[in-house]
C-alpha cells in the first residue's frame, strides 16, 4: 500500500475528517496519514484504542515514536498521559494497550538502523522558552541527532511564523489552529512539507501549539524487506 508516498509534494491531512480503519487487532483502529507498506509499513498514523483494548506484544524492528493525543497509553514499562512523547527505538519490544481508552499519533519505520536511544518526556512538564529572533514563538526541544530535529513550538495569536525547510519538515496541530498555503489547519490537521520548501504560516485568533519534525525527509524510505 502506498498513501501520500511521494516525499517531493507537499500534503495536507485533516485527520479528524477521515475515516477509522480497523486493525488487525480487536478495538484498534487507525487514521493513515502516509504509509508505504503493508501492515508492516513506513507509516505515519493516528491509531485508537478502545477501553481495555490491548495490542499484541511485538517488536519494533523499525523504531516506534508516538504522543498520546488522549487518554492514557499504557505497555508493560509505564502509562503514558495525554502530552507523553515516546520514541522506542529499534529492537525494542512491548505490548500496548489502554485500560481508560486513549488516541495516539505514531510514526513507524523511520529510524536509523543502529538508533537505541530511549527517550520519555512529558511535555506538559517541559519549559517552552521565546524563540530567538522569532517574535511570537515559543519553543519546546524534544529529540535532535544527526538525522532529524523535534521539537513544539507555541505560536501567539496571530503570529507569522515562517521556516526555510532545505530538507523537509512536517507538522501536527496539537492545539489551535493556523493557516499556510491556502488550508486552514485545526487540532489534528497534519502538513508535510518537501525538501526545499518553506513554512509560511499565520497562527489562529487563539494561536497553536504544534508538534514538528525537521530535516528528516531525506531519510524516507520503504521498511527494510
Amino acid at each position: 500500500m502506498e498513501l501520500n508516498a511521494e516525499f517531493s509534494e507537499r500534503v495536507v491531512v485533516h485527520s479528524d475528517q477521515i475515516d477509522w480503519v480497523a486493525s488487525p487487532m480487536v478495538g484498534v483502529d487507525r487514521r493513515m496519514l502516509d504509509r508505504i507498506g503493508g501492515e508492516v509499513a513506513r507509516a505515519t498514523t493516528i491509531v485508537r484504542y478502545a477501553p481495555n483494548s490491548v495490542f499484541s506484544e511485538h517488536t519494533h524492528t523499525g523504531g516506534e515514536e508516538f504522543i498520546v493525543l488522549d487518554g492514557v497509553f499504557s505497555d508493560e514499562h509505564g502509562d503514558y498521559p495525554v502530552g507523553s512523547y515516546i520514541r522506542n527505538p529499534p529492537t525494542s519490544a512491548h505490548t500496548p494497550g489502554s485500560e481508560p481508552g486513549c488516541s495516539i499519533f505514531v510514526k513507524l519505520w523511520q529510524f536509523a538502523p543502529d538508533d537505541r536511544t530511549q527517550v520519555k518526556i512529558d511535555m506538559n512538564k517541559m519549559e517552552a522558552i521565546p524563540a530567538a529572533g522569532r517574535a511570537g514563538v515559543c519553543v519546546t526541544p524534544l529529540f535532535q541527532d544527526a538525522r532529524e530535529t523535534v521539537r513544539t513550538e507555541v505560536w501567539d495569536a496571530g503570529a507569522d511564523v515562517a521556516l526555510e525547510l532545505p530538507k523537509g519538515g512536517e507538522f501536527l496541530v496539537l492545539d489551535g489552529e493556523f493557516d499556510e498555503g491556502g488550508d486552514r489547519l485545526g487540532k489534528g490537521g497534519w502538513l508535510r512539507l518537501p525538501e526545499g520548501g518553506t513554512l509560511n504560516a499565520k497562527a489562529g485568533p487563539n494561536g497553536a501549539r504544534i508538534w514538528m519534525k525537521l530535516h528528516h525527509i531525506p531519510h524516507a524510505k520503504p521498511p527494510a524487506a
